[in-house]
């Protein structure tokens, strides 16, 4: 009888301490899962959402229609939607919900110029010369957008405290849209930021990103006829050779990780008139920003050594200046283990013929498509590589991001073979898996203050002695471009 009650006894305080376990590891669960089942339910009205913003393939600063065709989904969803963010007019931002914990997510639409491109897996431009998404940023619009819907249904339905806030980021190509956002202090108030891209692989990285200026310089000399009285004139195009020229020297003087890249956008127009004007556009970039404004003003050195040189004069017009990315491994572990939750795409035969076909057509290896999650490990060391606007948000809050796989692994990126995949069921599926991920990690942030304690402690101590100072000063103004005029319908 003793026995009995023991046993009995141990199997109350037994199942009352697994219960407790269970809910401890549980919390939060049941909303993710309803997160990540408002994508699954509504990925039909997602992909409409990605297909629309291929179709528009609106370049930088120009994203007109875009984020007009976004703000107008998000106010349906019950979002209210602050318009013209920092004086750029196609930078919106959507907030649902009040009070703290306060999760952004970043989201951009943004195209690529001469990059047109059916969703075939062959070279195929709808329009010869006009832009296509060369960077998968439909996908990348799509995805955020939907991510903040589900998080906004679960924090209605669930009616879980904090704010939920969708940036509408205009410009990442041209590394505009966020520098400004950041120096007029949109993202000061947040609490951590979530952010993708479209890649060729799935994985979730805490790596870093090169910190760059970007910045013309434009000559002004004195025309003349070219054989008549050369002696009369001053070239402008001469002045940029010779910068250029000096540029290409001061290659060898500089560390391993700098980069300087630039095209000649401004030259004369013929060759019997000695050109009055010229512009050469310039990428400079480093590891960090130390680096950067090191070379940069060596280069503006070289500028007027050129200016002198030609007895021409010159203006320099700074159009952007980014950080390097501060990556955070407690961030990332916790969107990495959402990653996982969701799984990785889920490709069809179909799919990864179409894939294989565009890898030829590219001359790389038939790989196909990634259908797993690459392994959590610690970043490579930066040693150049591209740059991204996001970098500044990095330094105003914390920041994580991840990429899914969108595209077939080695092909080029910024090319036609993007564009098509972005259009196509592959960047669609992969744009799924990226919602589901960040709408889940959102959820984890709302609902347990602990972990957004731990990424904020890491950030902090990264941090600290630092303060945020926008590479472009405050009098600049955002290089807004007028909406075009509708084909019939110019004055």
């Amino acid at each position: 009888m003793r026995r009995g009650r023991l046993l009995f006894l141990f199997l109350v305080v037994f199942a009352f301490s697994l219960a407790s376990f269970s809910y401890g590891l549980a919390k939060g669960d049941k909303e993710k899962k309803e997160a990540i089942s408002w994508v699954e339910e509504n990925k039909a009205e997602l992909i409409k959402i990605s297909d629309t913003l291929w179709s528009y393939a609106e370049t930088a600063m120009l994203e007109y229609k875009s984020s007009r065709f976004l703000i107008s989904e998000l106010e349906k969803a019950g979002f209210k939607v602050e318009r013209n963010v920092a004086g750029m007019p196609t930078a919106f931002i959507a907030t649902y919900g009040k009070g703290k914990p306060i999760i952004g997510i970043l989201a951009e639409y943004d195209a690529l110029p001469s990059l047109s491109q059916k969703a075939v897996p062959y070279k195929d431009p709808v329009k010869p010369g006009a832009p296509g998404h060369g960077c998968g940023h439909n996908l990348f619009g799509a995805a955020s957008v939907g991510a903040a819907m589900a998080v906004k249904y679960v924090m209605e339905k669930e009616k879980l405290p904090g704010t939920i806030r969708l940036y509408g980021c205009p410009a990442e190509e041209t590394l505009v849209g966020k520098v400004w956002m950041a120096r007029d202090g949109y993202f000061n108030d947040l609490d951590c930021a979530l952010v993708w891209h479209p890649g060729t692989k799935n994985q979730v990285s805490y790596g870093s990103s090169s910190a760059m200026n970007s910045f013309t310089v434009t000559f002004y000399g004195k025309s003349s006829h070219a054989a008549g009285a050369p002696w009369e004139g001053r070239s402008a195009l001469d002045a940029v050779e010779i910068m250029d020229v000096a540029a290409n020297f001061l290659r060898e003087h500089v560390k391993p990780t700098v980069r300087i890249h630039y095209a000649i956008i401004e030259t004369g127009k013929v060759p019997n008139v000695v050109p009055d004007k010229a512009t050469v556009w310039y990428y400079v970039r480093d590891v960090d920003r130390k680096g950067v404004e090191e070379v940069y003003n060596r280069l503006l050195k070289i500028a007027k050594a050129a200016s002198l040189a030609t007895e021409t004069t010159y203006e320099v017009h700074l159009l952007s200046g980014v950080y390097n990315y501060l990556g955070l491994k407690t961030g990332a572990e916790i969107m990495y283990e959402n990653l996982k939750l969701v799984g990785p795409p889920k490709f069809t035969p179909e799919d990864q013929k179409f894939a294989k076909r565009i890898q030829k057509e590219c001359g790389k290896t038939e790989k196909g498509l990634s259908d797993k999650i690459e392994p959590f490990k610690p970043p490579e060391p930066s040693w150049g590589g591209g740059s991204t606007d996001v970098a500044d948000v990095s330094w105003i809050t914390p920041t994580i991001t991840m990429n899914t796989a969108c595209a077939p692994l080695d092909i080029p990126w910024h090319s036609w073979a993007v564009v098509a995949s972005a259009g196509s069921d592959i960047g669609h599926r992969g744009m799924i898996v990226a919602a589901k991920t960040l709408a889940a990690t959102a959820i984890d942030f709302l609902m347990k203050p602990e972990l957004l304690k731990k990424v904020r402690k890491e950030w902090k101590e990264k941090t600290k002695g630092f303060t945020y100072k926008c590479a472009v000063p405050k009098d600049v103004p955002p290089p807004v471009l007028p909406e075009p005029k509708e084909r019939g319908k110019e004055e």
